[in-house]
């Protein structure tokens, strides 16, 4: 009853931010990121411990820049949500200025292969979902939302285009295999932190990561090749730039260490020219020892 009760109130509120324009969205989006910055949240203590992590080299006052930067940019993704989600896709697309890169996927598929997007937690990554399936059929691993009843109404706006949505678990990981093997499109956001035994430690910006094995077995199994793809946001609400990468060579690579340590590299190759729209509220280093204390503890 209590699920049902916040599941109606989340999409009142996602209708509520689809009727602003994105100027104004990101208006509120930057005046919520502002409160986060003054006040002392969970959002907030998380991202200055990572970006103190993996920005040593800065200066005190550039990190404390850069979190409040981060922390404006990550209430801009949060107002953005109504647009990707409500919006007509002709609308919420025209927002795209450029698309770089993708010669990258186009070479991928004209060789026939199966293509797995990488779609780190960077700009607006809800729009890269939507972006890669007017493109082609494709399938995209989700974790189901913590409010149950959410599911549904997400399924739908999601898969609006025809995308399949295969959930983290074990049938979910057999589809993807099936897909790619038949040179298909799959796309996955590499760094949220696995359970269980589904990752190894990585090095994510110099800090070791509990990072996702699913990759390195899918590239294995099916021969499949891999591009990364983010939405970048663009200053004074003037849209987004959508820019196609080549994964780390060494993805491919047989030993499962190896390509792990690439997957990270590729990721932090989307996030170097624009860190500040990274999600560095994700507590991406959960678990990690450093200096005989865990992370965020």
């Amino acid at each position: 009853m209590m699920d049902s009760f916040k599941a109606k109130l989340v999409i009142v509120l996602l209708k509520l931010l689809a009727s602003l324009s994105l100027k104004n969205a990101q208006r509120l989006g930057a005046w919520i990121g502002r409160i986060l910055w003054m006040g002392d949240s969970r959002s907030t203590r998380v991202t200055k411990e990572n970006i103190e992590l993996c920005f040593p080299e800065l200066t005190a006052i550039e990190q404390q820049q850069l979190i409040k930067n981060s922390l404006l940019e990550t209430g801009k993704l949060f107002s953005e949500f109504g647009m990707v989600w409500e919006w007509p896709t002709e609308k919420t697309l025209s927002l795209i200025r450029s698309v770089e890169g993708k010669e990258h996927l186009d070479a991928i598929v004209a060789k026939g292969k199966g293509v797995i997007v990488l779609a780190p937690h960077h700009g607006n990554w809800e729009m890269v979902g939507l972006y890669l399936s007017t493109l082609r059929p494709m399938a995209a691993l989700y974790k189901p939302p913590k409010i149950k009843a959410l599911e549904e109404y997400m399924s739908a706006v999601r898969g609006r285009h025809g995308s399949e949505l295969v959930p983290t678990n074990k049938r979910g990981v057999i589809r993807l295999f099936s897909i790619l093997s038949s040179q298909g499109m799959v796309g996955i956001l590499p760094d949220q932190v696995p359970g269980g035994n589904g990752g190894v430690l990585a090095p994510f910006m110099g800090i070791p990561a509990n990072t996702v094995k699913l990759v390195a077995r899918l590239i294995n199994r099916t021969d499949c090749e891999v591009v990364s793809l983010c939405a970048i946001r663009l200053p004074n609400a003037e849209g987004f730039n959508m820019v196609f990468r080549p994964a780390d060579p060494e993805i491919y690579s047989d030993d499962v260490d190896t390509s792990v340590a690439a997957l990270n590299r590729s990721i932090e190759c989307c996030v170097k020219d624009h860190p500040e729209q990274y999600q560095w509220e994700y507590k991406r280093f959960k678990g990690t020892q450093l200096d005989g204390r865990t992370v965020y503890k």
